[in-house]
């Protein structure tokens, strides 16, 4: 069992808006940062996540990254690595303070592009002390031209995001394409995805399906890769070869300057975010992996 507290804490003067999974038990927990996909809200997947920490004993945080969900913030919905870098890092301050938490004892858990954010704060912050990625999407220019189509393709998608920068700037207007559609090629992910498209599924409410094109020049140009040499900390990935871009996850793993273990299972990307065994064989592995390195 686990109680829920809805809080709220700041980052660089936004207030973002979080749920606060704790332990069924006595003291202060070792505490678990927890953030999903690109685009998402915490009630699409880190939301199941943190309950689960929560159940195995941690003090999970799940939030909505600034412009997103329930937090405040403007412009909406635009994916942006630096500013999600430094939600999480506020996140923790927010966590460590807590008085049912362990402040020495915290961890981050990122989950698809989160791993991206995770890995990149835990590479600048020495309160976290261990690192867990599931199916995580780890990118470098390289990878990016093989996901996107070519060098060619990354580049025009780069061309209209700062065009869409541009229009922003002067007159205020975000140009919005969807995040996954089947039939609308300007999507940020032109095909049937049915985590996304079924309301059973992700395609809630509180996720409104819209990729700021802005954002592009900032997501395409981020390189998740080089951080791995500066992570020191105990490093877990759990993933597939079915999912998202196995090659990064074993590039990131080469790279890493501390203790890491690789979890190869099961599953596609989508998968490990809401269906079993794929979503158990992931938690009770970082539950494993924070017990040992969160002691």
């Amino acid at each position: 069992m686990s109680d829920l507290l809805k809080v709220s804490f700041d980052s660089d003067g936004v207030t973002l808006a979080g749920n606060l999974y704790l332990p069924d038990q006595a003291g202060p927990a070792p505490g678990v940062v927890v953030a999903g996909t690109w685009t998402s809200v915490k009630e699409l997947m880190a939301d199941r996540y943190a309950r689960r920490l929560a159940e195995r004993g941690y003090a999970a945080l799940s939030f909505d990254f600034t412009g997103f969900g329930e937090s405040g913030g403007e412009p909406r919905d635009v994916e942006n690595p630096a500013r999600k870098i430094r939600d999480i890092h506020h996140a923790l301050t927010f966590l460590a303070a807590h008085p049912a938490v362990d402040g020495d004892r915290l961890g981050a858990l990122g989950i698809c592009a989160a791993a991206m954010y995770m890995a990149g704060n835990a590479a600048g912050d020495p309160r976290v002390r261990s690192l867990a990625l599931v199916a995580p999407w780890l990118h470098d220019a390289a990878i990016c031209a093989d996901a996107y189509g070519g060098a060619a393709a990354v580049a025009e998608k780069i061309k209209i995001g700062r065009e869409a920068r541009s229009r922003y700037d002067e007159t205020g207007e975000v140009d919005y394409v969807p995040v996954v559609s089947a039939t609308d090629p300007r999507a940020a992910m032109p095909y049937e995805i049915d985590f996304y498209l079924n309301p059973d599924r992700g395609g809630i409410p509180a996720w409104p399906n819209r990729f700021a094109v802005m954002a592009w020049p900032d997501w395409l140009t981020y390189d998740s890769i080089a951080s791995a040499p500066r992570i020191t900390q105990p490093t877990l990935l759990v993933h597939s070869e079915d999912a998202a871009i196995p090659d990064g996850a074993r590039r990131f793993h080469a790279g890493l300057a501390g203790p890491k273990d690789l979890l190869w299972t099961e599953g596609t990307q989508f998968d490990f975010y809401d269906t079993e065994p794929q979503v158990s064989v992931a938690v009770d592995t970082v539950a494993a992996h924070f017990g040992r390195t969160l002691r």
